[in-house]
């Protein structure tokens, strides 16, 4: 199997477009289609929003390079299955935070037109990028990508959710987490402390 070739062939029939580029045109269309202002809310909605998108999309990208597969969404040839991670929220990261960045400036724009080009992004990717990728994943891992797919989204549901409650316990372990914050008791009886005037 010429994975290279395959993927290569259905850029030109399946019409896919790279989604570096898609993110860009759906940016642009959100600029042309949307207002800039917005409300301190929105934009503080927004700005979560995107940061989380931001995040997933950065770890996604993190987790395929910590276990040495491939970035290149024009040739996906994956050499390793990677299902921890961002992986075990949803099967596309990446493709999850950059809709997710989509729809986090729409949200900053409080605008329900810059909605459609996130949208968009979210169609095209999901009937065509995804696919294709998914199809090389189920050739080369057969019955291990069957188990991946049953067990994660390809974008984001309930079980998203659950993959988030488990990372709870692995949070609090983080150092400032640990240790109970200190407070000074004061006794009722006590009398006011005096300090010297200055």
């Amino acid at each position: 199997m010429d994975v290279r070739k395959i993927l290569g062939d259905s850029w030109r029939t399946e019409g896919r477009v790279p989604p570096p580029l898609l993110l860009a045109g759906g940016l642009l269309a959100q600029s042309l289609l949307s207002r800039k202002g917005s409300g301190f809310f929105s934009r503080a909605a927004g700005l979560v929003l995107g940061a989380g998108s931001v995040a997933l999309a950065g770890a996604g990208a993190a987790g395929l390079a910590k276990h040495g597969t491939t970035l290149n969404p024009v040739v996906p040839d994956a050499k390793v299955l990677v299902t921890d991670g961002a992986n075990a929220l949803t099967r596309n990261p990446m493709y999850t935070g950059l809709v997710g960045l989509l729809v986090a400036r729409a949200v900053s724009r409080r605008s329900l037109a810059a909605l459609a080009p996130a949208a968009a992004v979210a169609y095209l990717l999901d009937s065509r990028q995804v696919p294709a990728e998914e199809a090389v994943l189920a050739e080369r891992f057969g019955p291990r990508w069957e188990e991946y797919r049953d067990a994660a989204p390809r974008w984001v549901d309930s079980r998203t959710l659950q993959g988030l409650r488990g990372l709870v316990p692995q949070l609090e372990q983080l150092p400032w987490f640990q240790g109970e914050p200190t407070r000074r008791v004061v006794d009722r009886d006590e009398p006011p402390r005096s300090y010297p005037e200055a």
